[in-house]
């Protein structure tokens, strides 16, 4: 396997460039859905080389993860090893899947608390739950198979906005539950549970599911100003907020709010996927793909590698 196998813990480096410049070429739809797959493709990457790290550094010490029929001495003699870069690579393993198990959990427990809560006290005759909050807050709660999604508001968030603007909250808001961005930044945030060099997608992700969601809401309202206009009023009137703000996608959300309205009272963004081949973003966007194939074709090699020696070796 050599050094390949240690390359996906590093290819997620290549792209941090187009993280940075997906918001200025190409539409949040497409930037959300292009990070979020190179997230998802390196972290897997960088799961299966710490486990084939994991396995082949530990090959002759007892009580290694690899099965019995596999434990003849030839086997373990065919296998280059380093005990102890394959016991930090079992350890670090495990902290990761500790990590996802963590946040995951989480999520989870989180979006079923705020679901009974909402079952209890407002049932779901509307796709709106407004709350009688003096906190200003806004989110999309997610559905399940049982109940669609709501978009849960307070009445310290509508209070602070004029009629116009609390339509183009509620469009925000629908938006999020239209194209599930709460899966995009769930998958990021796992990924970046395994590679912390994932977290800048992370965190570019989710502006850019703001921003998509504040593009969306702009066309429903017809009128980019307006949803400039509730964006920073939000932002302005938001003090604290509740867990789901850490879950859940918010229409006051802390992050670059000034960012999103520039980009609202600036000119509609083109509908790219892609951002052209002979500019930084497209050639960073190029960077990022190839380090994407690699991680996954070194992440492939190395486990076929390393069951072509153990069925070579192995005594029929």
């Amino acid at each position: 396997m050599g050094f390949f196998v240690f390359l996906p813990l590093v290819l997620p480096l290549t792209a941090l460039p187009i993280a940075r410049l997906t918001e200025q070429h190409l539409h949040p739809r497409g930037a959300a859905r292009l990070l979020t797959g190179f997230s998802i493709v390196m972290a897997l990457c960088s799961a299966v080389s710490l486990g084939l790290i994991g396995v082949v550094g530990t090959a002759q010490l007892p009580g290694n993860p690899l099965p019995d029929s596999w434990s003849d001495p030839e086997v373990r003699d065919a296998l280059p090893y380093h005990e102890t870069v394959g016991t930090a690579a079992l350890l670090v393993l495990a902290v990761v899947l500790l990590a996802v198990g963590r946040t995951l959990v989480r999520h989870l427990r989180i979006r079923a608390r705020a679901r009974r809560a909402l079952g209890r006290a407002l049932p779901a005759a509307s796709d709106v739950a407004l709350l009688p909050d003096p906190a200003p807050y806004a989110y999309a709660l997610p559905g399940s198979p049982r109940s669609p999604g709501r978009v849960v508001v307070s009445t310290g968030m509508l209070e602070g906005l004029a009629e116009d603007e609390r339509a183009a909250l509620l469009a925000h808001e629908r938006a999020h539950l239209t194209h599930r961005h709460h899966r995009h930044l769930l998958a990021t945030q796992l990924a970046g549970c395994v590679n912390p060099f994932l977290r800048p997608l992370q965190r570019a992700v989710a502006y850019s599911a703001e921003r998509w969601a504040d593009e969306e809401s702009a066309q429903a309202v017809g009128d980019r100003r307006i949803t400039a206009r509730a964006v920073a009023r939000a932002a302005l009137a938001s003090r604290t907020a509740p867990a789901a703000y850490t879950v859940f996608p918010a229409f006051a959300a802390p992050g670059p709010v000034p960012r999103r309205v520039a980009a609202l009272l600036g000119p509609v963004p083109t509908a790219r996927n892609w951002p052209p081949a002979r500019t930084p973003a497209g050639l960073a966007a190029l960077v990022a793909a190839l380090g994407t194939a690699a991680s996954a074709l070194c992440a492939l090699n190395a486990a076929v590698a390393l069951l072509l020696v153990l069925k070579a070796v192995t005594p029929l």
